[in-house]
């Protein structure tokens, strides 16, 4: 699917407005060869630990896209080069993490597009803690599984269906 962040934005002002079209801050930056990536939500609710992100990874993406509320932790890495790879053999079109990534070449040299706030070379703990497809806060936005997801160069949205 061909769009631009922009161009939803100016073609859905009615879903802004409703509140049912949302534009995360601009606080993320740019990870993976995949610059432009959409598709729906799958959600994970995790604090400084990423067992969770792995399983979920190591699932089918069928095109989806993780969006991980890491409650903006900058102290540990959630997404690492091993789970982007995961995401890429396992057909996720993107991950959207509110914390820290670390392994930032080997995303970069992955066919997946990820948005993080920052790199932190700590690797997570593994405890397994955490919530998986449930509602979630990103940068003071909501995200709901099965929202839609569209990230480009100029930002990221959260849409509540499918925009054309």
């Amino acid at each position: 699917m061909d769009f631009a962040t922009t161009d939803l934005c100016d073609n859905h002002p009615e879903l802004l407005a409703q509140g049912r079209l949302a534009v995360l801050p601009p606080v993320f930056r740019l990870f993976g060869l995949r610059v432009k990536f959409s598709g729906p939500a799958v959600t994970l609710k995790v604090f400084e630990d990423n067992a969770l992100v792995r399983s979920t990874l190591e699932g089918p993406g069928h095109g989806s896209v993780l969006v991980i509320d890491g409650g903006a932790s900058l102290r540990r890495a959630l997404v690492g080069g091993q789970l982007a790879l995961l995401a890429q053999d396992n057909g996720w079109s993107g991950i959207v993490v509110d914390g820290c990534v670390r392994d930032s070449d080997e995303i970069n040299s992955c066919e997946i597009g990820v948005r993080a706030l920052a790199t932190h070379p700590q690797k997570s703990s593994k405890a397994g803690t955490g919530e998986h497809n449930t509602r979630i806060v990103v940068q003071g936005v909501a995200v709901n599984p099965g929202d839609w997801m569209y990230a480009d160069t100029d930002g990221v949205l959260v849409a509540q269906q499918q925009l054309a």
